[in-house]
């Protein structure tokens, strides 16, 4: 006998192969994996119009505060569903995967390409396995580990390539991978320790503990309401940044951390394969150069989060 990743519950062997049969990825689980792909993917364009008007802190807290408002109605319904032991689980999970990542994409994004943030997030499967293998007890092969050295050296062949000697657009760039090792994290986080709370819970009462400090910054540290009132795509950039929020962040937060609780961290960290796709198609499309040798590191890239994923269980 064992207990559940919120060890409240024991499981005996039976429930352990009913677990395992449940958590195979089904119609519906790849549907919902379809719409973040496009969600997620379009997130950087969105991004680099908010960044038109908007410092990156605003960009990053305009994010955070608009998804809690259009949470809140949620947390008041569901916060009191949640143990106080539970709620430094919950503040990590806000902190780690919905709080440090919109602002270190939006201070990437002050100088690399949106297509580039969009492919550096594919490594977050291979941080994923990295993360459960160190801090999570995941079980891994030597296929696996090779394949997050390929994958990190395809990150590095492309950051060089694209920005030649520039080596300040490199570190920016490393801003991006900062952010995909905290989803990374997030995702082992809540398949851990927060499985057995409903994504309506996970989500609104993570975003409460960043929210609020976001709106506190928002309405008496930023300038957001001097550019509203003074330049002229200021509220172009804020509607930029609210679609983002409110089907960016808010509703694709619920969509994915139900994927994680219906399926593994690992499945829905797939996301990322497809997501460079949509992010280098709307950068084209928005006049930022993409040359033919990139697709030779995106290829390389992919490869190593293949072969981090490939034959494993979370």
């Amino acid at each position: 006998m064992q207990l559940t990743p919120g060890g409240d519950q024991p499981v005996t062997m039976v429930n352990c192969r009913k677990m395992r049969h449940d958590s195979k990825p089904k119609g519906i689980h790849w549907l919902a994996l379809g719409l973040l792909v496009i969600v997620w993917g379009s997130s950087f364009i969105l991004i680099k119009r908010g960044l038109d008007s908007f410092s990156s802190f605003e960009v990053g807290a305009l994010r955070i505060a608009i998804s809690f408002l259009v949470l809140s109605p949620l947390l008041i319904w569901n916060l009191k569903k949640v143990p106080r032991r539970k709620l430094k689980y919950f503040l990590m999970a806000g902190i780690i995967g919905n709080g440090l990542p919109p602002f270190l994409f939006a201070i990437a994004q002050t100088v690399i390409d949106s297509y580039m943030a969009g492919v550096l997030n594919s490594l977050t499967p291979l941080f994923t396995l990295v993360i459960g293998v160190l801090f999570f007890g995941t079980r891994t092969r030597w296929f696996n580990v090779l394949g997050v050295f390929v994958g990190l050296g395809g990150a590095i062949g492309l950051l060089t390539v694209a920005n030649g000697s520039e080596l300040n657009n490199i570190w920016y760039g490393m801003f991006a991978i900062a952010a995909a090792v905290c989803y990374a994290t997030n995702m082992n986080l809540i398949k851990r320790y927060l499985s057995d709370f409903s994504t309506l819970t996970i989500t609104p009462v993570a975003f409460m503990f960043i929210g609020i400090p976001s709106l506190i910054y928002l309405l008496t540290g930023s300038e957001v309401f001097h550019v509203l009132t003074h330049d002229p795509r200021g509220w172009q950039s804020l509607g930029y940044i609210a679609i983002l929020a409110i089907v960016g962040t808010a509703l694709a937060m619920i969509i994915h951390n139900w994927l994680i609780k219906q399926t593994s961290a690992l499945f829905t960290s797939t996301v990322t394969y497809l997501m460079p796709v949509i992010s280098i198609m709307w950068g084209v499309a928005d006049g930022e150069v993409f040359l033919a040798v990139f697709m030779l590191w995106i290829a390389i890239i992919l490869i190593g989060v293949y072969m981090a994923n490939k034959r494993r269980r979370m």
